[in-house]
């Protein structure tokens, strides 16, 4: 975070510099899958980003309060979502059907 910009960079295991991608959200907790980046904010969006090219897999999901914490589940069936009030939400991960 650089004066109100934050931004996601990847590298390769290397260290060479692939991609960035500029976010409008403070990033408060995130998690790494085999293929993708789901990210929280402060600001109560849930992210769900392609590991290799840093785009947004889906719309953001409003939760409507700051992001604590965020796990993802062994199977990646479900994605837990701990929120500032203590709550805990679980966004079921796949096609309605499989949900």
């Amino acid at each position: 975070s650089l004066q109100d910009k934050n931004a996601l960079h990847l590298y390769s295991v290397n260290g060479k510099y692939l991609v960035s991608e500029t976010l409008k959200e403070e990033v408060s907790d995130m998690c790494v899958t085999s293929e993708y980046i789901v990210m929280g904010s402060l600001q109560g969006f849930l992210s769900i980003r392609d590991l290799y090219s840093l785009s947004l897999s889906i719309s953001p999901l409003a939760m409507r309060l700051p992001i604590h914490c965020i796990s993802v589940t062994k199977e990646y069936s479900h994605i837990l979502v701990g929120l500032e009030d203590g709550k805990l939400i679980i966004v079921g991960v796949g096609k309605p059907a499989e949900v």
